[in-house]
């Protein structure tokens, strides 16, 4: 159903946006973290809690030595507990990771081209019950079955010295 439909261009200012970990900025309409934050910058969106879940975002590279990534969170329960895809412009992977009370754990990855700086790049996570499938644009790379969260926000996400731009965040299914 359409009203289920949650988006954010990054336009205007929305107070849900939880910034928990790095440096956050609105400009020219896109959402940048711009400072190194160790280990990782994370942002919650505390509007709607959603089980089963389709969320994209449009990722930018611009810098960044250590890393040059950008990662959607989704079944978020707070910003230390949640899943997180993401793609790194200095590495040829695509990873999907459990975030535990803060520790990062690996559950499945495969190989990309790695993104460029400069370019945007759709992530995408469809999630129906313990089926998470993660895509770059319309190319589906991750096909995975895990239980450990069930329900909770979306978010976004960078690590170390990235400085990333994100906008169009857009997340729907059936909100808690």
């Amino acid at each position: 159903a359409a009203q289920d439909k949650m988006k954010d261009d990054f336009e205007k200012d929305n107070p849900k946006w939880k910034f928990a970990e790095g440096k956050w900025e609105r400009r020219k309409g896109v959402l940048a973290q711009t400072a190194e934050t160790q280990p990782w910058a994370v942002a919650i969106l505390e509007d709607r809690k959603f089980a089963d879940v389709e969320v994209s975002v449009r990722v930018k590279p611009l810098s960044g030595k250590e890393d040059q990534t950008g990662g959607l969170i989704f079944r978020a329960k707070d910003a230390k507990n949640y899943y997180l895809v993401r793609s790194n412009g200095l590495e040829d992977n695509y990873r999907l990771y459990t975030m535990t009370d803060g520790k990062r754990k690996q559950i499945a990855s495969t190989k990309v081209e790695p993104p460029k700086v400069g370019e945007w790049h759709t992530l995408k996570v469809v999630a129906q019950g313990k089926k998470i499938q993660a895509y770059i644009g319309d190319k589906l790379l991750i096909d995975h079955e895990d239980v450990t969260f069930t329900e909770g926000y979306v978010g976004l996400w960078s690590k170390a010295d990235s400085v990333t731009e994100f906008d169009d965040l857009e997340a729907g299914g059936a909100p808690k």
